[in-house]
């Protein structure tokens, strides 16, 4: 089954929410490298609180995107790694952040153009 984007009831609108999410689109980029603990997490995006990582994080273990691996140790440790779904949003995602690195500046000029004529 295919889903179609342009039907307001089609679960494909919830997926594109979650991929669309700036969180979700550094955490991709972060483990795609590999497996990382919560605090290189936090630390390598950088301005997301602790909350808000949990929360994402959480999303996308039950979107089936990572994996959550708690090792028997103390104390604790915990690793997160994307799984082959997750790993399959790694060449889209990079694609739309190089398009974005490249055209920022752009960007950046047409929205001050547009509030200085607002």
């Amino acid at each position: 089954m295919k889903g179609d984007a342009f039907d307001p009831n089609c679960p494909t609108r919830l997926i594109l929410d979650r991929i669309g999410d700036k969180w979700s689109v550094l955490v991709v980029l972060t483990l795609a490298d590999g497996p990382r603990r919560f605090t290189h997490l936090r630390d390598t995006i950088g301005g997301v609180t602790p909350k808000v990582l949990t929360q994402t994080l959480r999303a996308m273990q039950r979107d089936g995107l990572l994996t959550r691996h708690v090792f028997a140790e103390v104390p604790p440790r915990v690793e997160y790694a994307l799984t082959p779904l997750g790993l399959s949003l790694q060449r889209p995602i990079e694609a739309i952040t190089e398009w974005a690195q490249e055209n920022v500046e752009a960007v950046v000029s047409a929205r001050n153009s547009h509030d200085a004529t607002a």
